[in-house]
């Protein structure tokens, strides 16, 4: 994202003027065409009526908890959602990535905290169009290989990582469908609602089924260098979509845990 991007959007939603204004020039800096609210229906407005390819949205509003406006933006909008808040503690965290935020940023911070982080999210494919829910089908570049080196720690496979899947293709993996194209997620033939970090996360798992995946080697691959030393976010991310795919207890159905290393796929049933 650089100072000549074109045709980005975004919305944000800040009930704080100084923390808006901030918000809003550094967005402007990085090419995007920015709206603003200061309440989370009006925000929601702006989201219908703009299209946004970004939006910020504080957790706490004067009138709709921020937590509850993602829901309700989930429900017709595809945009990278980042929650911002003044409340560090691990539960609101963990509830914006919970109701579909793609990330959340403490405050305070600073400009160039938030110019990386949303550079790191516009990397990752991204649907040509933004529709309403449930989105049709989509076509999308495919996804650069992780180009982290075969790691050498015991148990893991080591063979390179395998790019994503080839346009068209539909990934099996016994009961679970993943359909690269259409961003698509079916599990005994029933759609799974995914974030798009959750299918990112999941759809690098499923392509190579046999590998053990270290959170570090996650970070890189969906969310970029610069979030190599944040392994909780996995954590968070993995968390939601076993949840999800309705892996539970000690016999997860999909993604195994690997103690001391970190995730793999559990084998297909034959």
């Amino acid at each position: 994202m650089g100072e000549n991007s074109t045709d980005r959007r975004a919305v944000v939603v800040e009930d704080d003027a100084d923390m808006r204004i901030l918000l809003v020039r550094t967005l402007q800096r990085h090419g995007f065409d920015v709206a603003e609210a200061d309440t989370g229906a009006d925000g929601l407005r702006l989201v219908r009526e703009h299209s946004p390819d970004l939006v910020t949205l504080d957790l706490n509003l004067p009138d709709l908890d921020g937590t509850e406006v993602c829901r309700r933006l989930r429900e017709f909008s595809n945009a990278y959602v980042v929650m911002i808040t003044g409340r560090a503690d691990e539960i609101d965290e963990l509830m914006g990535l919970q109701i579909g935020a793609d990330d959340y940023i403490s405050k305070p911070f600073s400009p160039r905290t938030v110019q990386a982080r949303i550079e790191a999210m516009f990397r990752r494919p991204r649907p040509a169009t933004q529709q309403a829910a449930p989105p049709p089908a989509v076509v999308l570049e495919a996804a650069p290989a992780p180009t982290t080196p075969t790691p050498t720690t015991p148990g893991l496979v080591a063979a390179a990582p395998s790019p994503a899947a080839p346009d068209g293709e539909r990934m099996a993996h016994g009961p679970l469908v993943v359909d690269v194209d259409a961003r698509q997620v079916f599990v005994d033939d029933e759609e799974l609602l995914l974030t798009r970090t959750e299918f990112d996360l999941l759809a690098l798992m499923v392509g190579s089924p046999r590998r053990v995946w270290t959170r570090e080697m996650l970070l890189r691959s969906v969310w970029g260098d610069e979030w190599a030393s944040d392994e909780h976010l996995v954590e968070v991310h993995v968390g939601n979509l076993r949840r999800k795919l309705g892996d539970r207890g000690r016999n997860p159905r999909f993604i195994r845990t690997v103690r001391g290393v970190g995730y793999g796929m559990v084998a297909a049933p034959s």
